[in-house]
């Protein structure tokens, strides 16, 4: 793939102008005709203000910023909605997912827009005007209004796409006929530049940059840089690129849900052949079909250990498909259908032992993947330890599929030693009246659930300070308190496992607790 940071680079931005407007259009049962004007309005000041208008009223002349009453007096059949601006973005990422059809690369730009970068890609669409006619067909479809703007850096791209008024000629003669707005400077600076008689970009870029710097300050010239294409600013991309991938495109749609899962077991075996070449297994599969009304069906299943068994990923992916609450619905056809391998492991060649204790291994993963995915990712969990000796940290609960974090091995229990530990901890601790020797001494009777604890018998103290160099939200311990713990029996033999937090040239009165009970 080409440096992302290379100046051959070339950008496509989407730019939605009333998406609020359309993405509440779309929704069933919101009946409003097109010439009706539509305002968002958000409360800025104990006062409402308009955030978004649609087609109609800015044909009006009315304008996001503008005071709700104010907007009123000047059109009173305007209908107003409350911003909902969760809503707005989780539609804005579902177009990001869709234009991963074009680019893997694909990247939120402010509230309303995308930024697509499409190198090396557009001769799959004839070209860049073709890919631009595809994806303006789509949102068509879908009932969004786009404009669209291709240039060498992303943000040269935004700005056309979003404050050029008229065509140019060429895309150097399009960015200097830009408003210095373009350069998306504080509102000061902005004045500045326009109080100076710089009203395009092209005004400014005839100045030395050192000149532009010293007047208007760094960011003018950094800003102005990256508009001609002399400097370059990353996207960050809203999926990252997986390691593997398989595609398949159709020069039809595919109506027939049946066919499409067959061709995602073809692309289970193209993934399968790129890790066994890479020494790799797969521990994340996702596939996603591409509909041909712009939105995505994504599928995704996770196994235990790293794979690269076609027919168990095939076996996960159906019974996680048994298990969708509505089908995979193909509407007018799929017209592409990708395989991703996310996370991918090294994968060694297992060596069989001759009672079949791989095997058995084996079995075991691939029944905690099925369930797993039949169930769900956080319904089959597992416990691994932890390299701490703070008790109620000793070992933590994951997902079963889940093996990526660190873990400690399990402390082994001396042979005829009675265990240091109990079976069950409370958590949090539970708090206890004690009655014990001072200043340190260990406990005589205790209360607990007001019921009174006569002691018999105790082992102790463990004594365990906290994890200084550590800071833990909510956890009980502060820094510099000690735990005494003591493994106490009562009267009528039931054991206990209690601690007191603190000692007294730490504290003025420890507080004791009850952090578990033995078998």
């Amino acid at each position: 793939m080409t440096d992302l940071y290379s100046a051959t680079r070339r950008y496509l931005a989407l730019w939605f102008p009333y998406l609020p407007a359309d993405r509440l259009r779309r929704q069933p049962g919101f009946d409003l005709a097109p010439e009706t004007p539509l305002a968002f309005v958000v409360k800025a000041k104990s006062a409402l203000r308009l955030a978004a208008v649609d087609q109609a009223a800015r044909s009006q002349g009315l304008e996001p910023g503008m005071a709700l009453a104010d907007a009123r007096a000047r059109l009173p059949q305007l209908i107003a909605e409350d911003l909902d601006e969760a809503a707005d973005r989780h539609w804005l990422e579902q177009l990001a997912k869709g234009s991963i059809r074009y680019t893997p690369l694909v990247a939120l730009d402010a509230a309303d827009g995308l930024i697509l970068d499409i190198t090396g890609c557009t001769h799959l669409f004839g070209g860049e005007q073709g890919l631009a006619a595809d994806i303006e067909a789509r949102m068509a479809r879908l009932r969004m209004t786009v404009r669209t703007a291709f240039a060498s850096t992303a943000g040269a791209a935004r700005a056309l796409a979003r404050y050029q008024a008229l065509p140019a000629k060429d895309e150097a003669s399009a960015i200097r006929r830009l408003p210095v707005v373009a350069l998306e400077l504080d509102p000061e600076a902005t004045q500045g530049l326009i109080r100076a008689g710089l009203k395009t970009v092209g005004d400014l870029a005839k100045l030395p940059m050192s000149t532009i710097a010293a007047r208007f300050g760094g960011e003018a010239a950094t800003a102005l840089r990256h508009l001609l294409g002399e400097a370059q600013r990353p996207i960050r991309p809203l999926i990252p690129i997986a390691p593997v991938v398989a595609e398949r495109r159709f020069a039809e749609p595919v109506a027939r849900t049946e066919y499409a899962l067959e061709v995602l077991g073809e692309l289970t075996a193209e993934v399968a052949r790129q890790m066994e070449e890479r020494g790799e297994g797969g521990r994340r599969f996702e596939a996603s079909f591409f509909r041909s009304d712009g939105l995505i069906r994504p599928l995704a299943v996770e196994t235990g250990q790293p794979t690269r068994d076609c027919a168990m990923v095939i076996r996960l992916m159906n019974e996680r498909i048994e298990g969708l609450s509505d089908p995979i619905d193909p509407g007018f056809g799929f017209d592409l259908i990708r395989l991703s391998v996310p996370v991918v492991e090294t994968l060694a060649v297992t060596q069989l032992r001759l009672e079949g204790g791989a095997v058995k291994e084996a079995e075991v993963a691939a029944l905690i993947d099925r369930l797993s995915t039949r169930l769900g990712r956080n319904r089959i969990r597992r416990l691994a330890a932890q390299d701490t000796h703070i008790p109620e940290q000793m070992q933590l609960e994951l997902p079963a599929v889940e093996t990526s974090r660190p873990v400690a091995d399990w402390p082994e229990a001396v042979p005829g030693e009675p265990p240091l530990r109990p079976l069950h901890l409370f958590d949090p601790p539970q708090p206890i009246e004690v009655m014990a020797g001072v200043p340190d001494g260990p406990p005589h009777r205790f209360r607990w659930r007001r019921k009174l604890h006569d002691i018999k018998r105790f082992e102790g103290p463990e004594r365990i300070a906290s994890e200084w160099w550590k800071r833990r939200d909510g956890a009980i311990d502060k820094p510099g308190l000690t735990r005494d713990y003591y493994r106490v029996e009562d009267v009528r033999g039931r054991r206990f496992w209690v601690f007191r937090h603190g000692l007294f040239g730490e504290k003025p009165k420890p507080q004791w607790y009850l952090h578990g009970l033995f078998a």
